[in-house]
C-alpha cells in the first residue's frame, strides 16, 4: 500500500499492551497502514505485558494518569476474547495501618472526587467484610474504589490485535529491530533481521527496551528498567477451593509496600519492599536465549528469596491465613521507571516522525494509546499531556547516572506518602544560581524544581515574624515545607522591598530578520510594537488550547527575549521556526533578580544614570542599562503585584548584581524572599501559573487570560478555533476560604450544592488578605458570593466565590 497523508505508513515497535492498544486506536481513526513488529512470539511476546499482574487502581495525584486509567477500565471492560472478558471489575481496597496513611487515604479520596472516580474511605470493619482474610486489628481503615479491578493484559492485547487486524493492520512476530532509517532529519523506515519496513511514522512502544530502540534512532530515552518481585502462594484452605479467578478487591498494603490479588485458590503478592534491582536494557536477553537459560521470558528474572523475606513477614501479619502457607512460585519482573515516574510520550524533534510511547504500565495503557493516536492523527491530544511530554526533562536531568538514580528512587517511593512540595533528596544540589552562596548565608530553605535549587524562605528573616502577630495554626500536612517566615517575607514585599531569585525562569533569545513575524504568528497578542516593549502573550495550539504563556521583550528590531515555562516551549518554537529565525536557550548562561515592593525604585534608581521613573520607564517596558558595574536587561514587570523590575545579567556577573542590590538596599531594609511568599502574592493578584492553573485543555477565555488575545490580528496559531468557540461552560474561578485559619493546597474537589463540580488548581494563604486563596475549575456562571465547599482530608471547608483580582484591583501599586 502506498503512503498518503490521510493514511501514512506507521511502524510500531513492540506488540505488548501499548503497541496493540495503539494499533487499535490508530486504525479506528482511519490510519490503517500499520505494521507492529515484535521480537518475541505472539500473542505473549515476553515483555512486561506477559507477566504484569494486571492491577488497575485508577486514582492518582495526576489528573492525566487517572484519565488514562479510567479509559483503560472503560475500554478493557468492553472487550472479550472467546467470551472471556478482558477486565474484571472486582474493585480496589487500599489499607491504612497508621494514622498518617489513613489521612493519606482521605486525600486520595479527594483526588478521586476531583477526577471523577467513585471511591470512599471505609472503616476497618468494612475492610474485613471486603477481605475476610484480613486481621482487622491492624487496620485503621481503607479506601474502597468499586470500579477498579484486574486487567487481563494478554487477552486485551489479543482483542485489540484482532480489531486492528480487521481494519488492515498487520502484526509480525519474531522480527528483531536492528536499525532505524532516516533521511534529512526524518524517519524513513525500520530495519529488522527479516527485512526493512518503510515508514512515515515509527512509534517505540518497546517497554524497557525503549532505550535500545532510541539509541538506534539517535534519540535519548530517559528510562530505567527495574526488577520487581511477584510471588504466588500454594493453595490456601481459607479460600475454600475457589474456582473463579478473583472475587475480592485488589488489595494494597502500602504501609509495607505490598499488594495482593487472588489467583483462584492462591494469592499473588507483589512487593516494592526490597532494594532497587536495576536492569541494563542493553543486556536484556532475546526471547529464545532467555528461554534457553531457563527463564520464562526475557522480562522475568530469577526470584531472589533474600529480598523477599522481610515483606513475607509483613504479609503474614496482615493476612493470618498465610502463616502456614508457602511460596509456590515467584519471579523478579522487569518494569520501566522514569526520573519522575511518568510516561514518555510524544514525537522527537531531532528525528521527525519518531514517537515514544514508553514507560507505560498496563493501568494506563489504553488511555496512553488513545492520547498518542489523537496526537498523531489530529495533531493534539484531547487530554493535557505536559507531565508526560518527552521534552520535559532538562539536559541536566538526562544523564545515565541521573536516570538510574532517580528511576531507582521512583521504585522506592511507589507507595510512599509524597507531599506536593517534597523535593528529591539526590542528586542535589544539581543546578544553582549565581546567588546560591549568598542564599546559603541567609539560611535559605531550598526545595527543587527542574534540577534548580529554589529558596522557599530564608531563616535570616525569622526575626520579622514577631511583628506579624498571631498567625493561624497549621495542620501537620500544610505545615510541611512551610514556615511563618513566608508570611513575614510577603509583608516585607508589600511594605518595603525584597529580592527574589528568578533565575530558574526559562529565557529564550529569538533573533533574525523573521523573528517578529514568526513570534507574532505563533502567539496570541500583538507583538508589533517598538523596541523596548514587553508583551504578555499566549502560545496556543491549533485548537486554541493554551500550550504556554510567554513574556516577550522586544530589545531590538530583530532581537527578542522570551520568558517561557518549559523545554516544550523551546521545542515547539524550534519545530516551527523558519530559516531566518534563530532561537537559543540562554537560561543557564544568565540569571535574574526580581526587585519588588513599594521601595523598589528607591533601591534601583541610585544605581543607574537612566531614568527609572514611571513616566520614563513605564509598566511592561524594557531597558538595557547598567546597575553599578553590571550590564542588565531590566523589564518593568511584577508577578507579585508590586512596583518593581526583573533584572537580567550574565551568570558570571550574577553575584556582583546581587551584592550591588543588597548593599544599595541596606538602608531600605531590603530582604531576600522565597517562592513561598511569591506564590502567595501572585495568587492574591490572580496571576495564573501555566501547567497548574491552565493547560492546553483550556482556552484563554475560560482561563481568564483572554486579555492576551488580539482577535483582530492578521493571523496567529489557534485564531480560527477561537472564533468558533461557544460561551465557556467552565471558568477558572477565584475562591476565598471562609475560615481565616483554613488552608488547602491544590487538587482538592470543590462541591457546589453538595455535588463535586470541579477541583482546585493552586492555593496559598493570602497573608495580605488574611484568608487562603484558591483557584478552581468550576461551572461558568457561579455568581460572586456563591458558597461552595472544598474537601480537605475528608472535611468540607466552606469557601466563597470572589471577584478578581482580590488585591489592588485598580493596579495602582504596580503602575506608580
Amino acid at each position: 500500500m502506498s503512503s498518503t497523508p490521510e493514511n501514512p505508513r506507521v511502524v510500531v515497535v513492540g506488540a505488548g499492551i501499548v503497541g496493540c492498544s495503539l494499533a487499535d486506536e490508530l486504525t479506528a481513526r482511519g490510519w490503517t497502514d500499520v505494521t507492529v513488529l515484535e521480537q518475541g512470539p505472539l500473542p505473549a511476546p515476553g515483555g512486561s505485558t506477559s507477566h504484569a499482574p494486571g492491577l488497575v487502581f485508577q486514582t492518582s495525584p495526576s489528573r492525566t494518569l487517572t484519565a488514562f486509567a479510567r479509559y483503560t477500565v472503560e475500554k478493557f471492560g468492553s472487550l472479550d476474547v472467546d467470551g472471556v472478558g478482558c477486565f474484571q471489575r472486582v474493585g480496589g481496597l487500599e489499607l491504612a495501618t497508621t494514622p498518617e496513611r489513613l489521612a493519606e487515604l482521605h486525600r486520595r479520596a479527594g483526588y478521586a472526587a476531583s477526577w471523577g472516580v467513585r471511591g470512599e474511605v471505609v472503616t476497618a470493619a468494612r475492610c474485613k467484610e471486603l477481605w475476610p482474610l484480613l486481621d482487622a486489628s491492624v487496620v485503621l481503615g481503607g479506601f474502597h474504589t468499586p470500579d477498579d479491578g484486574l486487567a487481563r493484559a494478554l487477552l486485551a492485547a489479543r482483542a485489540q490485535m484482532a480489531r486492528a487486524s480487521a481494519r488492515g493492520a498487520r502484526f509480525l512476530e519474531r522480527h528483531t529491530v536492528t536499525g532505524i532509517e532516516q533521511r534529512h532529519g526524518r524517519v524513513t523506515g525500520v530495519v529488522t533481521d527479516r527485512g526493512t519496513f518503510p515508514a512515515d511514522h515509527v512509534v517505540s512502544a518497546a517497554g524497557f527496551w525503549g532505550p535500545v530502540i532510541g539509541r538506534m534512532a539517535g534519540v535519548d530515552v530517559p528510562l530505567q528498567p527495574l526488577a520487581h518481585q511477584y510471588a504466588r502462594t500454594g493453595p490456601l484452605p481459607a479460600l475454600g477451593g475457589a474456582t473463579a479467578e478473583a472475587s475480592k478487591p485488589i488489595l494494597r498494603f502500602q504501609d509495607r509496600d505490598l499488594y495482593f490479588r487472588e489467583h483462584t485458590d492462591r494469592i499473588g503478592i507483589g512487593s516494592y519492599a526490597h532494594r532497587p534491582l536495576p536492569v541494563d536494557p542493553f543486556a536484556v536477553l532475546p526471547y529464545d536465549e532467555a528461554r534457553a537459560r531457563d527463564m520464562d521470558m526475557p522480562s522475568s528474572y530469577p526470584f531472589t528469596a533474600e529480598d523477599w523475606a522481610p515483606g513475607w513477614e509483613d504479609c503474614r501479619r496482615l493476612l493470618p491465613a498465610l502463616r502456614d502457607a508457602e511460596i509456590e512460585s515467584g519471579f523478579n519482573g522487569v518494569f520501566s521507571f522514569t526520573p519522575d515516574g511518568m510516561p514518555l510520550l510524544g514525537e522527537s524533534r531531532r528525528l521527525r516522525g519518531f514517537w515514544l510511547a514508553e514507560a507505560v504500565w498496563v493501568t494506563h495503557s489504553a488511555g496512553v494509546a488513545r492520547a498518542v493516536a489523537e496526537w498523531m492523527v489530529d495533531g493534539r491530544a484531547s487530554l493535557d499531556l505536559h507531565e508526560c511530554d518527552v521534552t520535559r526533562f532538562e539536559e541536566a536531568q538526562r544523564s545515565p547516572s541521573y536516570v538510574l538514580e532517580r528511576g531507582a528512587q521512583q521504585f522506592v517511593e511507589v507507595y510512599d506518602v509524597i507531599h506536593p512540595l517534597q523535593p528529591m533528596e539526590r542528586p542535589r544540589p544539581l543546578r544553582v544560581s549565581p546567588f546560591h552562596a549568598r542564599q546559603q548565608q541567609l539560611g535559605a530553605y531550598f526545595l527543587e524544581g527542574g534540577g534548580w535549587e529554589r529558596p522557599h524562605w530564608y531563616e535570616a528573616n525569622a526575626p520579622l515574624v514577631t511583628a506579624l502577630g498571631a498567625l493561624p495554626e497549621r495542620d501537620a500536612w500544610s505545615a510541611r515545607h512551610w514556615s511563618p517566615v513566608a508570611a513575614a517575607e510577603a509583608r516585607a514585599t508589600r511594605e518595603g522591598v525584597a529580592l527574589y531569585d528568578m533565575t530558574p525562569l526559562r529565557r529564550l533569545e529569538v533573533t533574525g530578520p523573521g523573528a517578529l513575524a514568526f513570534l507574532d504568528r505563533m502567539t496570541s497578542n500583538n507583538l508589533r510594537k517598538k523596541p523596548g516593549a514587553v508583551t504578555y502573550t499566549l502560545l496556543l495550539d491549533e485548537a486554541g488550547g493554551i500550550r504556554s504563556d510567554l513574556t516577550v521583550a522586544r530589545l531590538a528590531p530583530d532581537r527578542f527575549q522570551v520568558g517561557a515555562n518549559s523545554p516544550a516551549d523551546l521545542d515547539r518554537l524550534l519545530r516551527h521556526a523558519p530559516a531566518d529565525v534563530h532561537i537559543r536557550d540562554i537560561t543557564s548562561g544568565t540569571c535574574c533578580v526580581g526587585v519588588w515592593g513599594p521601595l523598589a525604585r528607591e533601591l534601583v534608581q541610585p544605581l543607574t544614570r537612566d531614568d527609572f521613573s514611571h513616566e520614563a520607564f513605564g509598566y511592561f517596558r524594557a531597558k538595557e542599562t547598567y546597575l553599578g558595574h553590571v550590564p542588565v536587561t531590566a523589564l518593568r514587570l511584577s508577578y507579585v503585584g508590586e512596583l518593581g523590575w526583573e533584572l537580567y545579567t550574565t551568570a558570571d556577573l550574577g553575584l556582583r548584581l546581587w551584592d550591588t542590590l543588597w548593599e544599595a538596599g541596606r538602608g531600605l531594609g531590603v530582604i531576600a524572599a522565597g517562592r513561598s511568599a511569591f506564590n502567595s502574592l501572585r495568587l492574591e493578584k490572580g496571576y495564573r501559573a501555566w501547567g497548574v492553573d491552565m493547560t492546553d485543555e483550556h482556552d484563554p477565555f475560560e482561563a481568564g487570560v483572554g486579555f492576551a488575545v488580539r482577535m483582530d490580528k492578521e493571523h496567529f496559531v489557534g485564531q480560527d478555533a477561537l472564533r468558533d468557540r461557544p460561551e465557556p461552560a467552565r471558568r477558572l474561578t477565584p475562591l476565598l476560604l471562609d475560615d481565616p485559619a483554613a488552608v488547602v493546597l491544590g487538587k482538592e474537589p470543590v462541591y457546589v450544592g453538595g455535588t463535586p463540580a470541579g477541583y482546585v488548581t493552586s492555593a496559598s494563604y493570602g497573608y495580605t488578605l488574611g484568608r487562603c486563596v484558591a483557584y478552581a475549575w468550576l461551572p461558568a456562571g457561579l455568581a460572586t458570593g456563591t458558597g461552595v465547599h472544598i474537601e480537605y482530608f475528608g472535611e468540607k471547608v466552606p469557601a466563597t466565590v470572589a471577584d478578581e483580582p482580590l488585591f489592588d484591583p485598580k493596579m495602582t501599586r504596580i503602575r506608580r
